[in-house]
């Protein structure tokens, strides 16, 4: 029987670093490895816009998101998939990457592996310019997409929002956006070799402004930080995801057997996020 509902699951950080938005390495690991052993199957992003479009996916079906396109990424949560033969997909901050040689990941044996910086380091680092140390860089995502353990989409080139630099000057706001949007397809395209059509926004933010000058600018997949599942109903330019939290498969496995049931699992995410 086919899946009535998708979890887009949201994750950031997978490092041994502790900090916001992060999950140890190996709760990631278990919750992949729980994922696997129940027969979930990892959409690609065209497969979920086909689900939108009304076209079957099974059962078990599951997204797997990141943001940002953190270095730790590569390094602990890429060898886990690859592992576990599981896909996901990344969002990139395309401004944020950079060049250079593969670093090691933790797949490699006894590799010494690149230090991980702690998400709020790891702000202070970007802000000094320094986003090397706390970014992948664009040979690790051809690595990753070649591995199959990863897709990437955009989600933006600076991540900056608009709305809070220009407040009240909605003229301005789109233009900075439409700028922004069309730096990041002109940099996936140039260094992937495409440009999709999904788009994940900083901090979750939108506003109608933003979902015009997104479309405009040919997106039409847009993704949020609002908790949800999607269904057939769901609109692709609101599309919801779920935060996975650095616990345990007691947390994990019961919520996602609520995620697959779709009455259950609006009420208990709109529960929530109230």
């Amino acid at each position: 029987m086919p899946a009535s509902v998708v979890p887009v699951l949201m994750y950031h950080h997978v490092s041994p670093t502790p900090g916001l938005i992060t999950v140890s390495p190996a709760h990631f690991a278990a919750q992949m490895c729980w994922l696997k052993r129940h027969g979930y199957t990892t959409l690609t992003l065209d497969a979920l816009a086909g689900f939108l479009a009304g076209e079957p996916v099974p059962a078990k079906s599951v997204v797997i998101s990141f943001d940002d396109g953190y270095l730790d990424n590569w390094v602990y949560a890429h060898p886990v998939l690859e592992q576990y033969g599981l896909h996901a997909v990344l969002f990139l901050i395309t401004r944020w990457l950079g060049e250079g040689p593969l670093r090691p990941h933790a797949g490699q044996g006894n590799t010494p592996l690149p230090a991980c910086l702690s998400h709020h380091a790891g702000k202070t680092a970007i802000d000094a310019g320094q986003t090397d140390l706390v970014m992948m860089r664009w040979s690790e995502v051809l690595a990753a997409r070649d591995a199959g353990t990863f897709e990437f989409h955009s989600h933006t080139h600076t991540h900056n929002r608009w709305d809070k630099i220009y407040p009240g000057d909605a003229d301005n706001k789109s233009k900075a956006l439409a700028h922004d949007l069309a730096s990041s397809r002109n940099l996936l395209t140039e260094r992937l070799g495409e440009v999709s059509s999904h788009l994940c926004w900083p901090q979750g933010y939108y506003d109608d402004d933003y979902i015009r000058v997104a479309e405009a600018a040919g997106f039409r997949h847009l993704y949020t930080t609002e908790p949800g599942v999607v269904g057939a109903d769901s609109m692709a330019s609101r599309l919801p995801r779920i935060v996975v939290k650095d616990r345990g498969l007691g947390w994990f496995a019961p919520r996602m057997w609520a995620y697959r049931q779709p009455a259950l699992a609006r009420w208990y995410l709109g529960r929530k996020s109230r």
